[in-house]
């Protein structure tokens, strides 16, 4: 009986820099039941430091990468394909284990295409505006 309650991944990533988003991303997917740890970031930079930490970790480390990321496309300093650029950097285990979802609020025909050329999961529009996805 254990397992039917059991979440389905280990740990879940967000990263966004708007924080209005990450908060309601963040209380979905709580009250999905899909995961116990969620790791918040509001900046690419920072979500691939943290990746690249837990590598240090040596064997506990894949115990603690996120099994899901959610990537928003349009942020400063670094931007969701500039994450992408250096998440491909990391190690294959990391790169193995991450599955990436993109979200973004750009209906530019280059961002769907571009998005679709990337080894993500799906992209999905955000914001408080519908949802549309973009299957890659």
């Amino acid at each position: 009986m254990a397992e039917k309650n059991k979440p389905r991944y280990n740990a879940v990533m967000l990263i966004d820099d708007n924080e209005i988003d990450n908060l309601i991303n963040h209380k979905m997917i709580e009250a999905s039941n899909i995961t116990n740890k969620i790791f918040t970031h509001t900046g690419a930079k920072s979500a691939i430091e943290f990746l690249k930490n837990i590598e240090k970790l040596d064997g506990a480390g894949e115990s603690i990468l996120p099994d899901l990321i959610f990537l928003d496309i349009d942020m400063p300093l670094m931007d969701g394909f500039q994450f992408l650029d250096e998440f491909d950097k990391l190690s294959g285990m990391t790169k193995g284990k991450c599955k990436i979802v993109m979200l973004t609020s750009s209906i530019n025909p280059q961002d769907v295409n571009r998005s679709k050329n990337t080894n993500t999961l799906k992209s999905t529009s955000t914001s408080r505006s519908p949802r549309k996805t973009w299957r890659s």
